[in-house]
């Protein structure tokens, strides 16, 4: 008699997939005026789900014939990813209809995404891993070329959907290699089998190279970086801000169960793999962005030469370097659905615009944007008492402890050398002359700019030891063994 397995750990993933499926017939059956309701349905259904897996907190609970885990470390990278999934929705509103993109398939797209990306962080098995992830994939690759009328659009999403099937090879010609050496895809098992004295077999270090491989192309880590500035130029700039943040929240917690939890215990084989990744990402990251004048390509080289960041805390293959990684994601979602924000606000006469210059003298016409646009500038860059200065304190803090001395020097001089890109955004906001005027932002982005800018400063202050703690709980569970 087969089992039936318990669906309650897995109650906000059901929860959101029938609420798209929902959604779907809602938009089949009004049509297409109904994008705007559907869009702020998707964001109640989100924050409902958010609800749902905060209830479960606390708990650990493995499920599906184990390969679906919830626990500590997924809420809380469940909550970043939905949280990070209701702004960018929210961000998206105005700008559908403004670029006449407004389709109802877009925010149900983006939930069935997100389903994908929640599946990821909990998943407990390699095959488990690589549906969540496809589940992902598959909807990304839609909605990176939803402007069909736009040829930068359509290539993004054909580049992204070509270097993405190769990266899912990669990931599971590694998978079926660590399958065929040890006899066994399931998490647990694995970390059994390496806590025993004896040596992991050759074939299994092969394959898990291979698989960090696949995992480090979705979160844009160098050498894996090259679909990165093409696609979040070309896709709708609402679509980038989405890919800066929750896709890369979902597979860096993924990267970092899987390095950290199966195989935990073949630290020296991934150490060097992280090391490396983490110290190119920080160095290409840092000097290309000093050259574009593009702000979505500027922010493409910024976001790889933060996931550099968050691989330090990685690397250090510790607990305080997992809560170092988490508490960075929790900041860095703050910051760049900020800064997309703004970017989704350069408006010039009807039109979109993304030169940098176009910031030009921002400060006289639109003074409390310049100042936000500041602070998520500021807080990128690191520059205390920026919330993000805390971000990087704690993965340079964590790589310390575990001797990593070059990996945290490095860190802090590419992170002084970015500091150029970042303040050159406030000198032409704040000292050049102002050429074009930008339109009001709309309410809702002018809402999640206010909001984000004050959670960068002050507002991380009075929340921080809440995050901190549950950071550190998170990180906690993946090294109960």
């Amino acid at each position: 008699m087969v089992a039936i397995p318990d669906f309650l750990p897995a109650l906000p993933e059901m929860f959101l997939a029938c609420a798209a499926m929902a959604l779907l017939m809602l938009g089949v059956f009004r049509g297409a005026d109904s994008t705007r309701l559907v869009s702020w349905l998707a964001v109640g259904a989100a924050l409902v789900a958010g609800v749902l897996v905060l209830a479960a907190s606390g708990d650990r609970a493995v499920t599906f014939a184990g390969m679906f885990i919830a626990d500590d470390f997924a809420v809380f990278a469940k909550v970043l990813i939905l949280t990070a999934t209701a702004l960018t929705v929210v961000l998206s509103v105005n700008y559908l209809e403004r670029e006449q993109m407004d389709r109802f398939e877009y925010p149900v797209l983006m939930l069935l995404a997100t389903v994908g990306m929640m599946l990821m962080v909990s998943a407990n098995d390699l095959i488990s891993l690589y549906v969540g992830l496809e589940l992902q994939s598959l909807s990304l690759y839609v909605i990176a070329a939803f402007r069909r009328d736009y040829a930068k659009s359509s290539e993004a999403g054909l580049k992204y959907f070509l270097l993405g099937s190769l990266s899912s090879c990669i990931l599971l010609y590694g998978a079926s290699l660590i399958y065929g050496f040890s006899g066994t895809t399931n998490f647990e098992r694995l970390a059994v089998m390496f806590s025993s004295d004896v040596p992991a077999a050759t074939g299994v270090v092969v394959g898990l190279v291979f698989v960090a491989a696949g995992l480090a192309f979705k979160i844009s880590a160098v050498p894996f970086h090259m679909w990165t500035p093409d696609v979040y130029e070309g896709a709708p700039t609402s679509v980038t801000a989405f890919f800066a943040v929750a896709p890369k929240v979902a597979a860096l917690a993924l990267f970092v169960r899987v390095l950290v939890d199966p195989f935990g215990e073949l630290l020296a084989q991934w150490q060097q793999v992280v090391w490396f990744s983490a110290v190119a990402s920080m160095l290409l990251g840092s000097l290309a962005a000093i050259q574009q004048r593009n702000i979505k390509r500027m922010m493409a080289y910024s976001s790889i030469g933060h996931i550099g960041y968050a691989l330090v805390g990685l690397a250090a293959g510790t607990e305080e370097g997992v809560r170092g990684v988490l508490i960075y994601l929790a900041i860095y979602l703050a910051m760049n659905v900020g800064t997309f924000a703004v970017i989704l606000s350069m408006r010039v006469n009807g039109r979109m615009v993304e030169n940098i210059d176009d910031l030009s003298g921002l400060s006289r016409s639109h003074p409390m944007m310049a100042l936000a646009m500041a602070f998520f500038m500021f807080s990128l860059g690191g520059v205390p008492p920026m919330a993000g200065f805390f971000g990087k304190l704690y993965v340079f803090m964590a790589a310390i402890e575990a001797q990593l001395y070059v990996l945290a020097v490095i860190g802090v001089l590419t992170s002084v050398i970015s500091l150029f890109y970042y303040l050159r955004i406030v000198k032409v906001m704040w000292f050049d002359d102002l050429m074009e005027t930008i339109e009001r932002p709309a309410r809702a982005s002018a809402l999640v700019i206010g909001g984000t800018a004050l959670f960068v400063f002050p507002v991380f202050y009075v929340f921080s030891e809440g995050i901190l703690n549950g950071a550190a709980a998170a990180a906690s569970t993946l090294f109960l063994r």
